[in-house]
């Protein structure tokens, strides 16, 4: 029998296995604990990333659709109009005015409007209106001031679709076509404009005629709308709700009602024969349901472009030369683009930090993956396996977990989230999966690229950085310099290096303190030579023994924490800001203030019984008090200065010290016994106040603008005190502004010296219970919680603030995650090593504390460098990020909203990591020691 040719050997020309799937179903059952774990680790990842974009997407469609709805119709709505060619005879400005002109004008209009401007055909209202309001001579008109009221005739179209009739009938016109010397037409009013103005089916209302008698309008009919906030009556609101209206110049009082009358749709003409100066209009209301956020820059284009550009010039051509177009909807879209800019830096750090800590994961689970499989693949390449045949195999191996773990987290994020983008998604959920893919292949041929059987040592404390380290570290260095300068400078919003500078201050110090990890070990280690004990010398010894290996875990927790920390701090900062915003919108946890002039005297009484309530600081507040010096009104407000002061330092607005503020000399005793015999709400005045000056405190404005004086203050009711500026606060609870001067209740005349303002503390305060003891009184209530609750104002910001809670628990997963893919890495040398110790008489409470003395160096270095490297980030990247944007509806009566540090956020994952790195070991070891040393050791020597 003649012998087989043998294949040459230890060349890697060919001994790859045939095909580098074969066996690929009996190797994954070999590692299905492993091939679950990876499943599991790769389909949530894609599942998180790919929910990111679609969230982003979401929360952005909602905020511009929210954005547009909260603004009016007549400021969103598109407005086209276009006066009768006043140079054509009379005959032809008629048949402009008619239906059928209209409505083909119209599909013109709608049609001019370029994605993704999608008009809302229903909404979007056209036809014939006077633009000159039209004085009524009736007697029987609403006439408040005893001015004849004025009305808008309109002829708008598709009267019957939007309206349902309450009296009467819809208008019409019968017999020859309406022209301009017509003397009568039918109307229809709103039930809101029937009831204000006092109209009823049958009257007739003459309004003037142009060069001929009145027009008589006849009312048929009275209705309701069926969308009265839809753009068919809000574009033109008057047609639905008549308005109170002043002629300029007049006074205050002197007012008259504005109402609309809807003539029948054919009756256009009729205007032309009326002082009205009809227009023809055509409003193009957007489809809101069709917006997206991410279009926003196109849709302000097509906006432009039917506003004074492309498309209004096409309108003109088809329609008519003077055709004018306006909105306010380019500025709605600009004060949305705005808050957009604000936010998206933001959500572009949180994604950045918690996808590099992705990678980072991914790339240790393909790590462990081949150090665990080190000596197998060792092995295959000593018998002649090929780069490339190897790094196939274990790809075919990874794609069949990975693959259909990402298709099954990209579904899930497709179904949680609808009605959004699906390309950045798949590409995100892709990229995780092709990173799953490539991290064990990858890590497997840069460690076996020479084909070897054994691994020299690489102690931690012994082995020297190459230069090329040294070169990539301080590479980084630079980069993460000059990010973070680049973010103090420019803000969050400039580049993507700067959204990376959390990230990268991580590395630093994850890079820095690799560097500097040997060398307390190597001091420990000399310090513990001299212990009698064996435990302690021979941690430290199996820690110094460590392989470089371990770096890449201290550079995920690392950035973990610090990425955990910066989200927390953001989520704090935005809580702080929105309850200091809500603290000076209020001025203490709830306000009561008169709207008549002063409150009962029961009630502050009332108010104090009630639960929740811890406190009540009355205050006689007026803001029609002028310095004599000056014309204009300065907010004055008398309180009692102990009271007051009380509440001052507890809310931290402008805290001072009460006897600086007494008037008259007297003790604090003798005023809050004052105080209490007259009780809060009473009078507490007692005399002219000119006697001598009354200490004030001042607002940084008003102590400029009027000095410190002292100076006169003249009251409402003809009274004056006279004030001498001693303090000067940049807030006070009492008055809402930056103007305003307080001064002591007791010296004020007895008529400006009652309360008007009680201001109140309390950790729970019932806003219903509240308003209750309040009712009848004329007050308003207003609480801080409910404050508060208004500046998140649009979807945009509530996504974001979920969007960074998301962030922060998916940081601190990672950093588990890293944790346990350490130990794991780590656990057979550890049971074996346990083994071996107890076979030679070390006992079960030994080997515990010895694992856990070998994890406690590291992970104590990852807590306190997690630590300290937050806190640093946070205090060198916050002069560059804004908060304002996404805490605040209206940041403007906030000094600023800063990223400040939160000591939870620091403590809390850091502890979490600590208790971690210590608990797993002692429940391994005491595992160990429950199964015995037999086995271990037996796996030991394979």
């Amino acid at each position: 029998m003649s012998a087989r040719p043998v294949p040459p050997q230890g060349k890697g020309t060919g001994a790859a296995p045939p095909h580098a799937g074969a066996g690929l179903g009996t190797r994954l059952r070999a590692f299905a604990g492993t091939s679950v774990a990876l499943a599991l680790l790769v389909a949530v990842t894609a599942a998180l990333a790919a929910a990111y974009p679609r969230a982003v997407d979401r929360y952005g469609d909602a905020g511009l659709r929210r954005a547009i709805e909260q603004a009016r119709p007549d400021r969103t709505s598109v407005q086209i109009q276009a006066a009768p060619p006043w140079m054509a005879s009379l005959k032809q400005m008629e048949s402009l005015l008619r239906a059928g002109p209209l409505a083909k004008a119209r599909a013109e209009v709608l049609a001019a409007a370029e994605a993704p401007l999608a008009p809302d055909r229903p909404q979007s209202s056209y036809g014939v209106r006077t633009t000159v309001p039209l004085e009524t001579s009736e007697p029987w008109l609403a006439q408040p001031a005893g001015l004849p009221a004025q009305v808008l005739l309109a002829a708008q179209q598709d009267l019957a679709s939007h309206s349902r009739l309450s009296a009467g009938r819809l208008p019409r016109t019968t017999g020859e076509p309406v022209t301009a010397a017509t003397e009568s037409v039918e109307a229809a009013v709103t039930a809101d404009t029937a009831r204000t103005l006092n109209i009823k089916v049958g009257s007739v209302i003459r309004v003037p005629g142009s060069g001929r008698g009145p027009l008589a309008v006849r009312i048929t009919g009275i209705v309701v709308p069926r969308s009265p906030d839809g753009a068919y009556w809000s574009a033109l609101p008057v047609l639905r709700t008549p308005a109170l209206s002043r002629l300029p110049g007049s006074q205050l009082s002197e007012v008259y009602w504005l109402g609309g009358l809807l003539l029948a749709p054919d009756a256009g003409p009729a205007l032309l024969g009326t002082p009205g100066r009809p227009d023809r209009y055509w409003n193009v209301a957007p489809d809101v349901a069709t917006l997206r956020g991410h279009d926003l820059d196109r849709l302000a284009s097509a906006v432009a472009a039917l506003e004074s550009g492309p498309g209004v010039q096409r309108l003109r051509a088809a329609v008519d030369d003077e055709l004018e177009a306006q909105t306010n909807l380019d500025e709605v879209l600009a004060d949305h683009a705005r808050l957009r800019s604000g936010i998206e830096p933001l959500l572009v750090l949180a994604a950045v930090g918690t996808g590099s800590l992705a990678v980072i994961v991914l790339a240790m689970a393909g790590g462990v993956a081949a150090d665990r499989r080190r000596a197998e693949l060792a092995l295959l390449r000593a018998r002649g396996a090929s780069l490339p045949g190897l790094a196939a195999r274990l790809l075919a191996e990874t794609a069949a977990v990975a693959v259909p773990a990402g298709a099954l987290g990209l579904t899930a994020a497709l179904l949680l989230l609808p009605d959004a983008r699906t390309a950045p998604a798949v590409t995100a959920a892709l990229a995780v999966t092709l990173l799953a893919c490539l991290a064990l292949p990858l890590r497997a041929v840069a460690a076996h690229r020479t084909v070897r059987m054994h691994d020299g040592r690489e102690d931690l404390t012994a082995t020297r950085p190459s230069r090329r380290r040294t070169v990539a570290e301080a590479t980084v260095l630079v980069i993460a310099a000059g990010a973070v300068a680049a973010l103090r400078r420019q803000g969050s919003g400039s580049t993507g290096l700067v959204a990376a500078a959390p990230l990268l201050t991580g590395v630093v110090a994850a890079l820095l303190l690799a560097r500097l990890h040997p060398l307390p070990l190597r001091a420990l280690s000399k310090a513990a030579a001299r212990l009698r004990g064996l435990v302690i010398p021979l941690s430290l010894a199996q820690v110094a023994r460590a392989p470089g290996f371990a770096v890449l875990p201290l550079l995920a927790l690392l950035s973990a924490l610090t990425t955990a920390a910066f989200g927390g701090s953001v989520l704090a900062g935005v809580t702080a800001a929105r309850d200091q915003a809500a603290l000076l919108d209020v001025g203490a946890d709830g306000r009561v203030e008169t709207t008549t002039g002063r409150l009962p005297n029961a009630l502050p009484d009332r108010v104090r019984g009630l639960p929740g309530v811890r406190d009540v600081t009355a205050a006689s507040v007026t803001h029609e008090a002028k310095p004599e010096q000056s014309g204009q009104p300065v907010p004055l407000a008398g309180v009692d200065p102990a009271a007051y002061a009380r509440l001052s330092h507890d809310t931290g607005l402008g805290s001072f010290d009460a006897a600086s503020l007494r008037g008259g000399g007297e003790s604090e005793g003798g005023n809050e016994a004052d105080a209490k015999g007259r009780g809060e709400g009473e009078d507490a005045g007692a005399g002219d106040g000119a006697d001598r000056p009354l200490p004030a405190l001042a607002s940084p404005r008003v102590a400029e603008e009027y000095g410190t004086g002292p100076y006169v203050v003249l009251l409402p009711d003809g009274a004056s005190v006279t004030v001498q500026v001693v303090l000067v606060r940049q807030h006070t609870p009492a008055v809402i502004g930056d103007d305003f001067l307080i001064v002591d209740r007791a010296g004020l005349p007895r008529a400006a010296a009652h309360a008007t303002t009680l201001l109140l503390t309390g950790d729970s305060l019932n806003g219903r219970a509240l308003r209750s003891a309040a009712d009848g009184t004329g007050t308003s209530v207003r609480l801080r919680a409910e404050e508060r609750a208004r500046h998140v104002d649009s979807p945009l910001q509530s996504g974001a603030e979920r969007l960074y809670v998301v962030a922060v628990a998916a940081g601190a997963g990672y950093a588990v995650l890293a944790l346990l893919l350490t130990v794991l890495r780590t656990a057979p040398e550890r049971r074996a090593l346990l083994a071996r110790l107890r076979t030679m008489g070390m006992s079960r409470s030994q080997g515990r504390r010895l694992l856990i003395l070998m994890a406690l160096p590291q992970a104590f270095l990852a807590a306190a460098g997690g630590v300290l490297t937050g806190w640093a980030g946070i205090h060198l990247l916050s002069p560059g990020i804004d908060l304002a944007t996404i805490a605040l509806a209206s940041p403007s009566g906030l000094e600023g909203a800063a990223l400040r540090t939160d000591p939870l956020s620091l403590a809390v994952p850091a502890l979490t990591v600590l208790l971690l790195a210590v608990g797993v070991p002692a429940a391994q070891a005491w595992w160990t020691g429950r199964r015995g040393s037999v086995s271990e050791l037996r796996l030991g020597d394979n």
